[in-house]
């Protein structure tokens, strides 16, 4: 009895560990360094990667642009070291990391959708607070966790509660003024 409330305790621990994301946690120094400010108004970018073949989504992130632009990549695999990273917030990313991280998810079975809304400076912070306090994600969270800290804004209440990248793309194009692009590209991705 004691050596399976034992194994019991163990394998709570590692269900438990398994629930949470990678914390990364880059220095003051770097995410100083790497500040990248716009000079554009406050925006939010949803940022989806859909298969070509299928139409259904495999990753979500938001780009906050406010007093800096951050990008929340919750669960999120491309890394750079000019882009520091804080438990899925990446710091850094300008233009040409930018175009890194689409063309890093662009392939021939993936496009990246971006879909771009202009908000107030007040809705950038809070979207910016909302991001540094959600900790790393697990697997798999990245659409629940972005549609989530949306459906907290001011402006953004309709969007719709989901695990579904693709489900959450169309939720955001139902805001008014959002403006979509696309990155197609025909290699094997992960550049």
């Amino acid at each position: 009895m004691k050596l399976l409330r034992v194994l019991l305790l163990v394998m709570a621990g590692v269900i438990l560990t398994g629930c949470g994301g990678k914390s990364i946690w880059a220095s003051d120094e770097l995410v100083s360094q790497r500040r990248y400010v716009t000079g554009e108004k406050p925006y939010l970018m949803l940022k989806t990667m859909i298969n070509n073949r299928t139409g259904s989504g495999g990753h979500s992130a938001l780009v906050i642009n406010g007093s800096e632009l951050i990008m929340y990549d919750p669960a999120g695999r491309w890394s750079h070291s000019w882009a520091p990273e804080r438990n899925d917030v990446l710091f850094g990313m300008e233009p040409a990391l930018m175009e890194q991280y689409d063309s890093f998810h662009a392939r021939s079975t993936h496009h990246v959708v971006s879909q771009k809304i202009y908000v107030s400076p007040e809705v950038a912070e809070k979207a910016r607070q909302l991001v540094f306090a959600a900790g790393p994600s697990p697997d798999a969270h990245c659409a629940n966790n972005t549609s989530r800290i949306l459906r907290q804004l001011p402006g953004f209440g309709g969007i719709k509660q989901t695990w579904f990248p693709a489900k959450l793309m169309k939720s955001f194009a139902k805001l008014p003024g959002v403006t979509t692009t696309k990155v197609y590209e025909n290699d094997i991705g992960q550049n």
